[in-house]
């Protein structure tokens, strides 16, 4: 059980490494981003909390994505 647990935390770093990066490179910070250690089953990523003009710069970054 404690393998597996390390392995959906170790899914759930890269994840968070990787959504940290492409968020980087729109100009986009979310502090509090990072895994839940304390999470039971798959590996949780805790997006955290955000202000609302970080939240609406993160909607628009989408938006352009999904009409490429």
């Amino acid at each position: 059980m404690v393998e597996t647990r390390e392995l959906d935390n170790a899914e759930a770093r890269e994840a968070t490494e990787s959504l940290r990066a492409a968020l980087g490179e729109a100009g986009i910070v979310f502090p509090s981003l990072g895994v839940d250690e304390a999470s039971f089953g798959p590996g949780l990523v805790n997006l955290g909390r955000v202000r609302a003009d970080i939240a609406s710069r993160l909607a628009d970054v989408i938006r352009r994505g999904s009409a490429a």
